[in-house]
């Protein structure tokens, strides 16, 4: 596991922040343009997932959003979602912004107290 990005979104979530993919892929000298980097960055994110997991924490990752009009997590996040159980796989716009949110909360509401 990335220690520098766990500990930033550690940080982020008691601060009740989001953050992008692009503000956290240089802490493991990667970029966001690279497409070898983007998927070297979801697999230090699934990382970080089953940390979370195997330590009954809520999805970590959950805070961590693409830049732009959407602000939304990317499909990585759904996956590991539906990888770990939690989230069904659906493919309807609002149950997986419900989703979402619902584990945006749970990190922020878990980290603010720990």
């Amino acid at each position: 596991m990335h220690i520098e990005i766990y500990n930033r979104l550690l940080e982020l979530a008691r601060a009740q922040k989001l953050t992008y993919y692009s503000e956290i892929a240089p802490l493991a000298s990667l970029s966001m343009d690279i497409e070898e980097d983007r998927d070297r960055i979801a697999s230090l994110l699934w990382e970080i997932v089953e940390h979370e997991r195997n330590n009954d924490r809520p999805m970590l990752t959950a805070i961590v959003v693409h830049r732009g009009l959407d602000n939304n997590p990317g499909e990585g996040f759904f996956s590991a979602g539906v990888k770990i159980g939690k989230f069904d796989g659906s493919r309807d716009p609002i149950a997986r912004l419900e989703f979402w949110v619902r584990q945006v909360s749970e990190v922020h509401g878990y980290w603010a107290s720990h």
